[in-house]
């Protein structure tokens, strides 16, 4: 009898897809279905993208450099700049997308059972990176009731054995939209020296903050050789498609081993790469209308959360997330009934079960994530929608 690996059969399915056929079944019965569930931002591409790979006249589509097209990294160095963060473009390997890039830092600076530590709730594909890797992710929870803040540095410090290697945060982070603040990252200095730890950061939603600004990893003084920078322009140009990402540091050792695992796959997608570059031309206030947008939307689904009886839902400084606490016993039920049994006024809506950004056993049974990449004329019909399904809703 042929068996699939052991690999295969732990790696996890994805909690914000799995509810995709409900929701497919439901739209074949005529139902819209308002998708807050995944972070696919509705905001346009931006054109100047598009026309670059539109105008490109090459005759042969060849393989770049395994760590990216030189142009585009010495050209990323100045976007770093502008974010006060100073980098070779040496420093740099352009990867398919975000997750190569924390694949290849988890790869290159960890081995098998190997433990990396992360505050949880966490970007849920951050397990399937592990276990692809080999190695295991260790949470430390943090709160819904204090916005999931970061957690004690206490609370890592007992995490802490002979296998940990690395500590990974989101920033801001993804599924809680919580926006670490620069003391935040002083402590995480502080475990990551005392330890001696990588600390990995990915900074994919770096330009959009609400609450303050964001402070990189990369600034942090004192431990240049430790950060392994994460990053994508999948969110922050609308570029999902795109798969294009980078895996920055300062850290030689890191970068040369990193360009082995880049070397086996080649080379980073050809036309995402001249995308990416062009996107480098846009002017410095381009994400100003967008900022502004997602921020009419945090708080346009905030409000409408916290005004519902029984539904908790902490203000996100940053991202276009929120996790939100609802009088539900078990939210994947729930979200599997509100597509599966449920509709007002024709129309549901599908949101990410909890459970899926926690690994401790337990946690996560009565919240949800939202993704607000919708219209606020959508955020507000979805929420009239909940807001009757949980009045009829059976615990």
């Amino acid at each position: 009898m042929l068996s699939i690996s052991n690999r295969g059969r732990v790696m996890p399915a994805s909690p914000i897809r799995k509810l995709v056929p409900y929701a497919e079944k439901a739209k074949q019965k005529g139902i819209k279905v308002y998708h807050l569930n995944i972070g696919q931002p509705d905001i346009e591409t931006p054109a100047l993208e598009l026309d670059a790979v539109r105008r490109s006249n090459f005759k042969i589509l060849e393989y770049s450099h395994s760590a990216g097209n030189e142009s585009y990294r010495r050209k990323l160095t100045g976007y770093y700049q502008k974010q006060q963060i100073t980098v070779d473009y040496t420093d740099i390997i352009i990867t398919t997308g975000g997750s190569e890039a924390i694949l290849f830092a988890m790869m290159s600076c960890m081995d098998a059972g190997d433990e990396v530590i992360t505050p949880e709730p966490f970007y849920a594909n951050y397990n399937g990176f592990a276990i692809e890797a080999g190695v295991k992710v260790i949470p430390v929870p943090s709160s819904i009731e204090s916005g999931f803040a970061l957690p004690p540095i206490e609370d890592f410090e007992q995490k802490i054995t002979s296998r940990t290697k690395a500590i990974l945060i989101c920033n801001p982070n993804n599924p809680t939209g919580y926006l670490y603040s620069r003391e935040e990252l002083e402590i995480l200095k502080t475990i990551v020296k005392k330890h001696n730890l990588f600390l990995f950061s990915d900074e994919a939603y770096r330009e959009f903050c609400y609450a303050g600004g964001h402070f990189s990893a990369m600034r942090l003084e004192g431990i240049e050789e430790n950060v392994i920078l994460l990053d994508t322009i999948s969110k922050r140009y609308s570029s999902c498609g795109a798969r294009i990402g980078a895996m920055i540091t300062k850290n030689k050792q890191v970068i040369e081993t990193a360009l082995k695992f880049a070397q086996a796959r080649l080379s980073p997608p050809g036309f995402g790469q001249i995308a990416g570059e062009a996107a480098l031309d846009l002017p410095d206030n381009y994400f100003d209308a967008t900022k502004a947008e997602y921020k009419l939307r945090r708080d346009t689904l905030v409000k409408r959360l916290n005004g519902i009886p029984g539904v908790f839902c902490p203000d996100p400084g940053g991202a276009f997330y929120a996790m939100a606490k609802l009088p539900v016993d078990d939210s994947d039920k729930f979200c599997q009934w509100i597509l599966e049994s449920f509709s007002y006024n024709n129309q549901t809506v599908m949101m990410a079960p909890g459970t899926g950004f926690y690994s401790t056993p337990g946690l996560g049974k009565n919240e949800v994530r939202f993704a607000y990449v919708l219209n606020v004329d959508a955020i507000n019909n979805a929420m009239d929608c909940l807001e009757k399904a949980l009045e009829e809703y059976e615990k």
